[in-house]
């Protein structure tokens, strides 16, 4: 009897503590705090599915290259990107560029917006990590600046007023010992190219092309030299400008260099270099006949203002 009692009492009490033990697994319904080695792993996963950002300088301010806009959309539905600490968007050729690149890196792109003059000290100083904005790859520049190849080739000209003296003109030449009034803009390599105007008087360069051109059109100078796109998009809004293209024997010497538009990264940063250059060379960026499509697209995108 004793012996039966004891085994009764033993299988309650373990019926009793397998109960205790259900319960306190708490099933589905209750939440267990994270340990302190929970929360590291959980944010260290949250970490790695954050994409990498793409960080880019340009003057937004350099139609068709790029330019500021108020709508995050262009007439054709192309998205432009919101630019770094702004209430404003920055699209153009520059911009279309670096989302193909960023897109093909999985990487987020992000435009910071900086004056022409300052921009090589400002991706020095880290507020972003590369240059694509409309930069010419010139000797003197491969010496502070890494390069990737050319994202886009173009031709040089030169601007003069519509109705002025030196519409007709058809070579550089003509120009020789006229004393006309030459501008460009300021940290360019186009500034070499201003004493090759024989007895040209050289006066004011500016900060941006638009007022290169608005210069020319008040007749503060009489010939700007500049690149072609740029002065295309100009003759959208400027009637009163013409654009001359001189024959190959009687133009500039030395604009070479102007015609390869480069990527720069900082000079030790070779890295992001060849990162970039691996992704143009992934999208067959290196068509001239994608490149001038692209360009042909965003010059009719433009706002008016630009």
């Amino acid at each position: 009897m004793k012996k039966r009692r004891w085994f009764v009492t033993l299988m309650v009490s373990l019926l009793t503590m397998a109960m205790m033990a259900g319960c306190s697994s708490g099933g589905s319904d209750k939440t267990e705090t994270p340990t302190q080695g929970q929360q590291s792993t959980n944010e260290t996963k949250a970490d790695e599915t954050k994409k990498e950002v793409l960080r880019v300088g340009m003057e937004c301010a350099y139609a068709p290259f790029n330019w500021t806009q108020d709508a995050d959309t262009t007439p054709d539905g192309s998205k432009a990107v919101k630019i770094y600490d702004s209430q404003f968007y920055a699209y153009g050729y520059d911009v279309a560029v670096a989302q193909k690149l960023a897109d093909q890196l999985g990487m987020d792109l992000e435009i910071h917006k900086v004056e022409w003059s300052s921009i090589g000290i400002s991706m020095d100083a880290g507020d972003y990590d590369c240059i694509i904005a409309g930069m010419g790859r010139t000797a003197e520049r491969e010496m502070a600046y890494s390069f990737t190849d050319p994202y886009y080739y173009r031709d040089n000209c030169v601007v003069v007023k519509a109705d002025g003296p030196f519409a007709d003109v058809k070579g550089l030449s003509e120009l020789a010992g006229k004393g006309c009034k030459v501008t460009t803009q300021l940290g360019t390599g186009w500034i070499p190219l201003l004493d090759q105007i024989e007895g040209g008087i050289t006066g004011s360069n500016y900060e941006t092309t638009s007022e290169c051109f608005m210069a020319v059109s008040n007749g503060v100078a009489d010939v700007c030299i500049v690149d072609l796109p740029t002065a295309e998009s100009a003759l959208l809004t400027n009637k009163d400008l013409k654009i001359i293209t001189f024959a190959a024997d009687d133009t500039f010497k030395g604009d070479e260099e102007m015609v390869n538009v480069c990527i720069a990264t900082r000079k030790s940063d070779t890295a992001l270099r060849d990162k970039l250059q691996g992704a143009m060379t992934a999208i067959g960026w290196n068509d001239k006949a994608k490149m001038d499509e692209l360009m042909n697209k965003v010059i009719g995108q433009q706002p008016a203002a630009n």
